[in-house]
């Protein structure tokens, strides 16, 4: 309601103005229609962006509905879809947006991102290649590098990586990737290295510590890393190196940082309970 009455508002504003100015009638249409476009735009942005995600995919879902024929609708909800983590539905929209004669490259990338989300991985490889190889973008080569390790191939899975790091001036995201697939590989230090670089670009970064807990516990070393942290989250970590510790056969060290983990978090810590009383049946405070 707010925003009709804004562009009632504005279009009042034309009108007027065109009063005082002599405009003819073409250019205070041609007025409207850019203060139109305006404010839809920037409707747009906001349910792409801070909108609830499921309030964004139902908005552009009705306005895909009104104007079938405009791609740039189509898009926003493949993309609203994604927010939303409707990856499946997203596919499907996707698949509409790159039919269509108007279709990018871009668009291109955006639904193999989509299979990736969905599992489809051979699809999103096909997808790819359909790709020019003049295309170099950083999401490009990031989606590259995923399908590269689905398929085992790592000096191609390493050398996408290492490119697409370059590309931007956010790494934190895909160093965690790449050190994830160092990780699942058994090159730990490697891992270890890839996961440090990702926080000190990202030090809220969360996935990529618990990941560095784990290259560290599967290389036996117990020891917490000198990074920035909460209580809270300490208490995660040392959780995760306490598993990693009985994984490896350490039991009494995993014990011991179970305890640790308990007596960190400033609340209770089922989960690290639980686990103490599996491996100690006595009572736990």
């Amino acid at each position: 309601m707010r925003h009709r009455y804004f562009v009632v508002l504005c279009v009042g504003g034309a009108l007027a103005l065109s009063g005082c100015t002599g405009k003819s009638d073409e250019e205070v249409e041609r007025a409207v229609q850019d203060v139109i476009s305006s404010d839809e735009s920037s409707l747009n942005d906001i349910m792409l962006t801070v909108a609830d995600p499921d309030e964004a995919v139902a908005y552009f879902k009705r306005a895909a509905v009104e104007q079938p024929d405009r791609i740039d609708l189509k898009r926003n909800l493949a993309r609203s879809l994604i927010r939303a983590r409707h990856s499946a539905e997203a596919v499907t929209v996707w698949a509409k947006v790159v039919d269509d004669p108007d279709a990018t490259n871009d668009d291109r990338i955006d639904y193999a991102d989509a299979l990736i989300r969905a599992g489809k991985w051979k699809e999103a490889e096909k997808t790819l290649d359909s790709v020019p190889p003049t295309i170099e973008t950083f999401k490009r080569y990031k989606l590259e590098a995923m399908v590269a390790d689905s398929n085992k191939e790592w000096d191609r899975s390493d050398s996408f990586y290492e490119t697409a790091v370059g590309l931007t001036t956010k790494p934190a995201g895909v160093l965690n990737n790449w050190g994830y697939s160092k990780l699942s590989r058994g090159d730990y230090s490697a891992a270890e290295r890839l996961f440090v670089d990702a926080i000190v670009y990202d030090p809220n970064l969360f996935t990529a510590k618990n990941n560095l807990i784990l290259a560290r516990g599967a290389q036996r070393n117990y020891q917490m890393p000198v990074v920035q942290m909460s209580q809270v989250e300490r208490a995660q970590l040392l959780y995760t190196l306490a598993l990693s510790a009985v994984k490896q056969g350490d039991v009494a060290i995993g014990k011991g940082l179970l305890e640790e983990a308990i007596d960190t978090h400033p609340q209770h810590f089922e989960a690290a309970v639980r686990s103490l009383r599996a491996l100690d049946p006595r009572p736990v405070n």
